[in-house]
């Protein structure tokens, strides 16, 4: 058995999630600062999310069939550069539409074939992917900080300029990654192909209650950075409760071992997903009060943190080698389906209804969620 290449892996991740961290928080703030409406802002974020829906499936059944995944992430890293690139040419709203959608395309081919080189690398244990996946969180932890600060002392115009820095730095990390190929159990071969193991009881179930709480998300990764700023937290304060966010979710995905051994998935997505309608309620009504805001933030450590590490093992749990690309591809696609959604609602409603409409929504979403998975887990209580 080789050894884990764990820095490698890691600095990928980091990287990955550092521009996850310019975008989450920062990219409705810099169409605000372009001058776009509410509407036209949930349209542009919801381009990226509508994208996931279309090109994880294509580049996962691309990466099934041909076994050339660290190829795939690869060019994916370099293409998403070039394309975010053009965003130095013109700033009209049909423009930057067309960024938004060629970038993500590649983007969006990224992550769920390197999840696949990562499970490989770890031979399976899901278990270590938390002890890798965590330095995402510390990349998100750092790029939101950093650029909370830079973003009070210059002004948003140099926004671009650190995407593609951050950009730069992926295709940087994609080539120090070695390669690895998921190994094919005797049991996941033949005739059992994806769709047969799509139709395995609660798996449909599961990847309906990803869609929902990822449409939950959507006011949360579209307005929360405006809805604070326009509650009076400056944007330093801001970025600190971003990463306050992720540093809880980085204590959760260290803890995710000693969780599964003690817990089934099935019951860390519930939990996950009630915690998700509490806090959107929070959120909604109450961020003006600080201590609550940072109550809402710490409970990222379920809604993200358990939620994905659970998510991941689901679905590695749920396919074979040959249907692992196809698994995590479907998993970013509805993840980006329901982002989506939740982007385009939430820009719609949030002048029209208000944040507190708009994050009650997102508590539905979330709660529905939670109701469709404890009844398939009782259903399917042997199931992964």
């Amino acid at each position: 058995m080789q050894p884990i290449p764990y820095w490698r892996l890691s600095s990928f991740y980091l990287c990955y999630f550092a521009l996850l961290g310019a975008t989450a928080p920062f990219l409705a703030l810099y169409f605000d600062h372009l001058g776009f409406s509410p509407a036209r802002i949930g349209e542009l974020v919801a381009i990226p999310m509508l994208m996931r829906c279309i090109a994880p499936n294509l580049w996962g059944w691309l990466g099934d069939r041909s076994g050339r995944r660290l190829l795939i992430v690869r060019l994916g890293a370099l293409c998403t550069l070039a394309t975010f690139s053009l965003i130095f040419f013109a700033k009209s709203y049909a423009w930057l539409a067309l960024v938004m959608a060629l970038h993500a395309f590649f983007w969006h081919a990224v992550l769920p074939q390197f999840e696949v080189i990562t499970l490989a690398h770890l031979h399976g244990q899901t278990s270590r992917y938390s002890q890798v996946r965590l330095w995402g969180s510390i990349g998100f932890i750092l790029t939101v900080v950093g650029l909370g600060r830079l973003f009070e002392w210059l002004s948003l115009d140099i926004y671009p300029l650190a995407m593609v820095s951050i950009m730069a730095g992926i295709v940087i990390a994609s080539l120090w990654v070695p390669n690895a190929q998921p190994v094919e159990h005797a049991e996941r071969r033949g005739a059992e192909g994806f769709l047969k193991q799509l139709a395995a009881p609660g798996v449909l179930a599961f990847y309906i209650c990803v869609a929902l709480m990822q449409l939950s998300h959507g006011p949360y990764y579209t307005f929360l950075t405006l809805h604070l700023e326009h509650l009076g937290y400056s944007r330093g304060a801001i970025g600190l409760l971003w990463a306050l966010g992720v540093v809880a979710e980085v204590l959760m995905f260290m803890l995710m071992s000693r969780i599964f051994a003690r817990f089934p998935v099935r019951s860390v997505l519930l939990v996950s997903f009630l915690l998700a309608s509490l806090r959107w309620l929070l959120l909604g009504s109450l961020a003006d009060i600080p201590a609550v805001l940072i109550l809402a933030q710490l409970l990222h450590a379920a809604t993200f943190g358990c939620f994905h590490a659970a998510s991941i093992a689901f679905v590695q749990s749920s396919f074979g080698a040959r249907q692992q690309g196809q698994g995590q591809a479907l998993y970013a696609a509805l993840s980006g389906t329901g982002g989506a959604l939740g982007a385009l609602y939430s820009g719609y409603s949030w002048k029209l209804l208000g944040p507190q409409f708009t994050f009650g929504m997102a508590s539905v979403a979330a709660l529905a969620a939670a109701v469709i998975i404890a009844l398939r887990s009782q259903q399917t209580r042997n199931s992964p």
